[in-house]
């Protein structure tokens, strides 16, 4: 299968070509299929990753917080555009509500079935479908009061809430559950008398625990330098937590450690991560101080990398142990950041591009990320939800009119559609694919080229993921082992090991990927196990079968990686070791394979 990926952006139009369709003289080469997917509007998958929370198996205070937070954010969502409800109503018993990972299963090139990945899609079939329940206004407000009731319950007399019921107070907790009474706030969703008791009172506890940590700051130290850089992550999230709410009044004291803070901000602001220079920037914008919020936000811009196709992002923007090295997390507040402060709408749409295309190859697997990224999404920047505008294509020479064609259903609301051709009405001009998108948003889709070829003919191909594959023969000599290149000059004897290397290059995080390696009848693997391995910072369950090794990687950082496995010789003969070749099992466009290659044994 040759895939070829297809993006566009508001009001453009592009040609794209599959060059190996288009050029093909091969005698042996047999078309099998072409098929063309298209989606007019991917930000309705943000609605569909919408979370419906139900009962967590552990009921902590946090859990029990973000249910509420997700269920009134999604809530507040869906019933704030009628369209959605609308769209949701024709998705169901469609296609629309089933995991990636379960769709388009013919342009794979392996069942979900064989692969460790069918519980996730289970999963997130689940999930879709759930999101009927964020549209009965009733259960969600017994939900809602349940939530509160239980959060109101578990309060410390002190204001504070513990990780579990019964535990001590805990501040980051805290922190956390009024941060997201703050950010309710801001999509005015109102409080009643109880929630902002309590919200008071943990305020209360949070600005006694602010004063406590700076004051710790000389109790273990008489002779700090208080002039360096003593801002603590929990100092700074305190300071953006307090920012939501500056009608409640602060002590004398809590007004001279944030002027404090604030000036450890103007100065060591250059030196933090990216999340906390967006939280930075969001709480010197909130103390009046446009200066520092300025500068903080011309040096994001002159760090990010602006793609036309992956839009705006930020290099080390990646993930880590920490709260606040979470790459959704990190991009939704940037969002928030720019949109709050600047407001400049082609900033914002290009952030959320980046975000969109995450979608297009990652699962949002948390509901703290998937509630900040569709609230980034569907609240900030333009609203692409109401553009009904089908993209234009063209396939060769003929317009396609999907309402027009035999059994193709337009999806509501993403206007996703996929049509097919069959052997004999294959043309090499088809490879010319034409696409012109009217008004905002991206748009994207995918044309799959499957064939029948002699493996040794086939050539390499790539999209952004590329793939290089080498055989070496292993030798052992005086000074130790050494390894050279099999090549078609190579004679190999029965009992030789053989060590396969695989490059694998990717321009992008991606989850769900699969690579099967072929390997000749006359090699067999020293290695026969299969099982999880962890290897450059990459972990993967390596696999082996009868004619091939399969490699299964839950998630891939961007970037490039070396995989590597020993055969052994055991039949003479001249043999095809056939193509390595790796797929997306989330977004089947993006595939690439090696080329085929012919070894001799003696």
């Amino acid at each position: 299968t040759e895939t070829m990926p297809m993006w566009i952006r508001s009001n453009q139009t592009k040609t794209f070509s599959l060059d190996k369709l288009k050029n093909t003289t091969s005698s042996t080469l047999k078309h099998h299929n072409l098929t063309l997917e298209m989606t007019s509007n991917p930000a309705w998958y943000a609605v569909q990753a919408l979370p419906y929370l139900m009962e967590y198996p552990y009921e902590c205070n946090e859990q029990t917080f973000s249910r509420y937070y997700s269920n009134a954010l999604a809530s507040h969502i869906v019933n704030s555009n009628p369209r959605i409800k609308e769209v949701f109503n024709q998705w169901k018993n469609t296609d629309a509500l089933i995991s990636n990972l379960e769709k388009n299963q013919e342009l794979k090139s392996i069942l979900i079935q064989e692969t460790p990945w069918l519980r996730d899609a289970q999963s997130e079939t689940e999930q879709k479908k759930r999101i009927a329940l964020l549209f009965d206004l009733n259960k969600m407000n017994n939900e809602l009061k349940k939530s509160l009731k239980k959060l109101k319950r578990n309060q410390l007399p002190d204001g504070s809430w513990p990780w579990f019921d019964g535990g001590r107070s805990n501040r980051f907790i805290t922190q956390h559950i009024i941060t997201g009474f703050g950010h309710l706030k801001q999509l005015n969703i109102t409080y009643n008398d109880d929630e902002m008791s309590m919200v008071k009172s943990a305020i209360t506890y949070l600005d006694s625990e602010f004063v406590k940590e700076y004051n710790n700051l000389k109790k273990y130290n008489a002779d700090i330098d208080l002039s360096k850089d003593h801002l603590s992550h929990t100092q700074l999230h305190y300071l953006y937590m307090r920012s939501f709410f500056p009608y409640i009044k602060q002590s004398k004291k809590v007004e001279e450690i944030t002027d404090y803070y604030h000036s450890q901000i103007q100065k060591y602001w250059l030196k933090r991560s990216l999340y906390s220079k967006g939280l930075m920037a969001l709480v010197t914008h909130r103390l009046d101080d446009a200066k520092t919020a300025d500068k903080i936000l011309k040096s994001l811009k002159e760090n990010s990398i602006t793609s036309e196709e992956l839009g705006m992002y930020w290099k080390e923007n990646t993930n880590s142990w920490y709260w606040y090295q979470a790459p959704i997390e990190t991009q939704a507040l940037l969002i928030e950041a720019f949109s709050e402060i600047e407001n400049d709408i082609e900033t914002i749409d290009n952030l959320k591009i980046w975000l969109l295309k995450n979608k297009q190859t990652n699962r949002w697997k948390t509901t703290k990320a998937t509630t900040e990224a569709v609230y980034a999404l569907l609240l900030q920047g333009s609203d692409w939800l109401p553009i009904t505008d089908m993209v234009d294509v063209t396939v060769g020479n003929v317009k396609i009119e999907p309402s027009k064609l035999e059994d193709v259903k337009v999806e509501a609301g993403t206007g996703y559609f996929k049509t097919s051709w069959k052997t004999n009405e294959i043309q090499p001009e088809m490879a010319d694919v034409t696409i012109s998108k009217k008004g905002e948003g991206i748009a994207w889709g995918g044309l799959y080229w499957q064939y029948f070829e002699d493996l040794d003919k086939i050539t390499s191909a790539e999209t952004p993921l590329k793939l290089k594959k080498k055989l070496f023969l292993r030798t052992h000599t005086d000074l130790g082992e050494e390894i050279t290149e099999i090549t078609d000059s190579t004679a190999l004897k029965v009992g030789d090991l053989v060590r396969v290397r695989i490059e694998l290059r990717s321009d992008r995080n991606m989850e769900f990927i699969h690579i099967k390696d072929m390997r000749a009848s006359g090699l067999e693997p020293v290695n026969v196990m299969s099982q999880y391995k962890w290897q450059d910072g990459l972990g993967y369950y390596q696999s082996t079968k009868d004619a091939s090794t399969n490699f299964f990687i839950d998630y891939l950082p961007k970037g490039v990686y070396v995989f590597e496995y020993d055969l052994r010789v055991n039949n003479a003969g001249n043999m095809s070791n056939g193509i390595t070749t790796i797929q997306s099992m989330y977004a089947p466009e993006f595939s690439s394979h090696s080329e085929g290659v012919r070894i001799n044994i003696d």
